[in-house]
């Protein structure tokens, strides 16, 4: 937790790498402070196929999953910093979107969540 998946048109990773692109939204999650270290996870899923608006050519919308529990500001901070950081990179973008979503913590489960030695159900239990 938490998952950033990259959707995004093929020439964006023609452009730029998909290792600087996942790195680039890695590391402003990371610079939030809202995680716990090494726990961030992305993504991206490049399209050859997709349809556009007139004279529209490239796009990139992350989808964030987050788990619940924080503010408003936080999780629009989030989304506002990853775009930020992306536009740096593609100035001449058509499209650039991030969308945040939360997780219910009661319906959530892992790994680690299930482990038997996991008694205090810490969901970062041998991570």
């Amino acid at each position: 937790m938490p998952h950033f998946i990259i959707d995004c048109s093929q020439e964006i990773i023609q452009q730029v790498s998909p290792d600087l692109i996942m790195d680039t939204v890695y590391q402003a999650a990371e610079a939030t402070q809202l995680f716990a270290l090494n726990d961030i996870k992305v993504r991206i899923q490049p399209y050859q196929y997709y349809k556009l608006g007139e004279n529209k050519k490239s796009f990139i919308h992350i989808f964030g999953y987050i788990m619940e529990g924080r503010s408003t500001d936080q999780k629009a901070n989030l989304s506002q910093q990853i775009t930020t950081k992306l536009a740096v990179l593609f100035p001449q973008i058509s499209f650039l979107s991030v969308n945040i979503y939360e997780f219910e913590t009661a319906t959530y489960c892992n790994k680690s969540l299930i482990n038997p030695e996991n008694t205090d159900n810490n969901r970062h239990f041998e991570l």
